[in-house]
């Protein structure tokens, strides 16, 4: 195994830090205007690579390290994929989602461990209740509780699971960082960001999270929607391919990461908790960001808005992401106000 396994990876808290780690630069991104007056500011990170992976420009602190938590994810199910995994193009999607725990994803789960001779019981992942409100109205007015297949991460998790029994790994424990499986996960984030993380603690769902910079994720993304775009068989473009032939997978009907994905043929994108996207092009070309108050409502007018800066065609005013650039602020039911990026960080919108 490479270097890049870590040796302070833990999946319990660790010791209190001596001192208070260093707060990251940001720069404001976002403002939500009610009537006339500004009512709230987005402070964040951006950054936007070239198809090589170098940046091109960013804003913020882009090369500091911060937790991509769920958008992660792809880089995990291609270390799956190098693993020897093998699923039909809509559940390798499902094995990079954050689901909205509708009934096509619990049984998509259900299928990738009965496809490798397993059942729900082998899950070592947190529970939770469906995440789409849709999705979770319709599960408790069923009598649903929350459980493993339902939390939005158990793609992730079964198809781990399915790769320990691929390769004669034992399923218990797939989560330790000293499982094989684990080591080959940080070795494969290493090699598609091209740096050794800065660190490593624990993600919600139970799997070990490292800290990576803005510029490492966008240049992974721009890696795995290029390999997909020029019709690679290898592993990065397995992934790339089955997230952008199967968003409802990803996310789930009214998940704006679904929408953008529908919008942006070969586009490949993921969201994260604590207000994290990143987007990766065809061409190779990628946007990550960043808010730095963890609020997710920002995350995607702001991804938009790097998006008009890189001249993708979608992403120009009136383009088919117009919907997600914006959100309204409603007043007494009426739209009084609007939560938009700013201009002034970025470059401007390519015409």
């Amino acid at each position: 195994m490479t270097s890049s396994a870590p040796s302070s990876m833990h999946s319990s808290a660790a010791a209190p830090a001596a001192a208070a780690p260093a707060l990251p630069v940001h720069v404001p991104l976002a403002v939500q205007i009610r009537g006339a007056a500004v009512e709230g500011v987005h402070y964040g990170t951006v950054a936007a690579t070239d198809g090589e992976g170098a940046l091109l420009w960013g804003a913020g602190s882009p090369e500091a390290p911060f937790f991509p938590r769920s958008a992660l994810k792809p880089l995990q199910a291609v270390a799956l994929v190098r693993a020897g995994l093998s699923l039909p193009d809509e559940l390798l999607a499902l094995a990079a989602a954050s689901h909205s725990g509708g009934a096509a994803h619990r049984e998509g789960i259900r299928r990738i461990l009965s496809l490798h001779g397993l059942d729900e019981t082998v899950l070592e992942n947190s529970t939770d209740l469906p995440y789409g409100v849709r999705e979770r109205e319709e599960w408790i007015a069923a009598g649903g509780h929350a459980d493993r297949v339902c939390q939005n991460c158990s793609g992730k998790h079964a198809a781990m699971a399915a790769v320990c029994t691929l390769n004669d790994w034992p399923t218990a424990g797939y989560l330790v960082p000293t499982h094989p499986l684990q080591r080959l996960i940080a070795a494969t984030v290493a090699d598609l960001t091209g740096e050794e993380p800065a660190g490593w603690t624990t993600d919600g769902c139970g799997t070990p999270l490292p800290a990576v910079s803005l510029v490492g994720m966008a240049r992974a993304y721009g890696r795995i929607a290029r390999a997909a775009a020029d019709g690679s068989e290898c592993p990065e473009a397995a992934v790339g391919r089955a997230m952008s032939l199967h968003p409802e997978m990803v996310a789930g009907d009214g998940r704006d990461v679904t929408a953008l994905m529908h919008a942006v043929p070969g586009a490949v994108a993921k969201d994260g908790f604590e207000g994290v996207q990143l987007v990766g092009l065809p061409d190779g070309r990628a946007v990550g960001v960043k808010v730095s108050d963890g609020g997710d409502r920002a995350r995607m007018p702001i991804a938009v808005r790097a998006l008009a800066a890189l001249g993708l065609p979608e992403a120009r005013e009136g383009g088919p992401l117009a919907a997600l650039a914006t959100q309204p602020v409603l007043g007494g039911g009426r739209r009084v106000g609007v939560l938009t990026a700013l201009d002034d960080a970025l470059p401007p919108a390519a015409v």
